[in-house]
């Protein structure tokens, strides 16, 4: 592994952290004080979009990026870091046209959408006239296991109809968004093979029986976007809106998973290098007991623990992404999965400790620690929950031991 990056990609991590210093931070105060209100702050976000795609800052990505279309091929590798930097700021990724979950349904649709498909969703997607959500968790059933989806994709002639509950449906409410991506049952016969019963539909959200019930908040937190439940009540779409083909549903949904979860890990690493600078700037100006908090052994402890866990899970993701890169995304389906179960647990410790130390201070709005710590511990459900990725871990180790069961013979002691 070599992760020494191009000179033209080093000059753009250089571009990205002065564009999100002179132009994004300046404005993360009014942004906040209109998303409050309950309204997405499109006033801001749009012209930033712009300067930034002005700036040669779009569509960063998307490795099959073709000449034609806006943006800039880069590797998983490569993007990696400018995730990282853009991280920093919670709402900053669309600025850039880089935000989930409209990256990993343009990365569907970059492989999967037929020409129709491509013309009338994909290319105003690209060009950040639209935006898009993604149905596929619901409320009524575990959905770690995704083989127990029960909204129903039915045939009735040319037509699809959809039928179904859904929730966590981040985007619903922006109001760009034009269009979802459903996963529901298409096979509904008792012995259909469990991962080929699903299928991936285009359902237009102004299609009749789709509604938004409500946008859920997150640990008492709104999300101005939405992360809403949704239902679908004799929802009609032509079955040319399938998307890829009938019943490989779940194909589609593991080639989605496996470059958005590097995403969502590196703006998780560049949320908790916010975190960490947070936390040393407070141990340094407070004092308590007469000393600085800086001087206490424990805050240091956690200071230089901190740092240990960001750099190796930096370290893991980028391996991840240059694997992906190098050998495909299925070859890397383990590392994906390590580095979601490493990443959302080092939100949720590394923020708690920065908590600690700014006291009471740091559970309230003031500060965007409470809110990185309560999206760290929803990461830890979103793109399947730890205790998933810990299954999927241990079976592939346990796969490899019986294939060379009985080799740590020779170890064990003769006497």
């Amino acid at each position: 592994m070599h992760f020494e990056l191009p000179e033209d990609v080093q000059q753009m991590q250089r571009t990205l952290r002065r564009f999100m210093d002179e132009q994004v931070l300046p404005r993360n105060a009014e942004f906040e004080r209109i998303a409050a209100s309950g309204t997405y702050p499109t006033d801001v976000v749009e012209p930033l979009k712009r300067m930034a795609r002005e700036a040669g800052l779009w569509n960063l990505f998307l490795p099959g990026l073709k000449p034609e279309q806006p943006g800039t091929r880069l590797s998983n590798m490569q993007y990696a870091p400018l995730a990282e930097i853009m991280g920093r700021v919670p709402w900053a990724s669309e600025v850039f046209n880089c935000n989930a979950p409209d990256t990993g349904n343009m990365e569907l649709l970059e492989l999967h959408a037929s020409p129709e498909q491509r013309t009338r969703w994909l290319e105003p997607l690209l060009e950040g006239a639209i935006r898009s959500c993604f149905a596929m968790t619901e409320p009524d059933v575990a959905s770690s296991d995704a083989t127990n989806i029960q909204t129903t994709i039915r045939r009735d002639g040319g037509d699809y109809v959809i039928n179904g509950r859904k929730w966590f449906t981040t985007g619903a409410m922006h109001p760009h968004c034009r269009f979802a991506i459903v996963m529901g049952v298409t096979d509904e016969s008792a012995d259909a093979p469990k991962h080929r019963r699903h299928s991936m539909v285009i359902v237009p959200l102004d299609t009749p029986g789709f509604r938004i019930v409500r946008n859920v908040a997150i640990m008492h937190h709104h999300a101005p976007e939405g992360h809403c439940e949704v239902t679908f009540t004799n929802v009609r779409v032509p079955v040319s809106n399938l998307l890829g083909e009938e019943n490989a549903g779940f194909a589609l949904a593991q080639a989605r998973l496996g470059p958005g979860r590097v995403h969502h890990c590196m703006r998780t690493i560049g949320q908790c290098e916010l975190a960490m600078e947070l936390m040393c700037d407070r141990a340094l100006t407070r004092k308590a007991f007469g000393k600085q908090l800086s001087d206490f052994a424990n805050v240091q402890d956690w200071i230089g623990y901190s740092r240990v866990e960001i750099d190796q899970a930096r370290l893991f993701v980028l391996q991840a992404a240059w694997k992906m890169d190098t050998y495909g995304n299925k070859a890397a389906h383990i590392d994906v999965s390590a580095i979601k179960l490493v990443a959302a647990q080092l939100q949720t410790r590394v923020v708690d400790r920065a908590i600690q130390v700014f006291g009471a201070m740091g559970v309230t709005p003031d500060t965007p620690l409470s809110f990185l710590w309560s999206w760290g511990r929803a990461m830890r459900f979103f793109d399947g929950p730890d205790e998933v990725h810990l299954r999927t871990i241990a079976r592939h180790e346990l796969t490899r031991a019986k294939a060379t069961l009985g080799a740590t013979a020779p170890y064990y002691s003769t006497h």
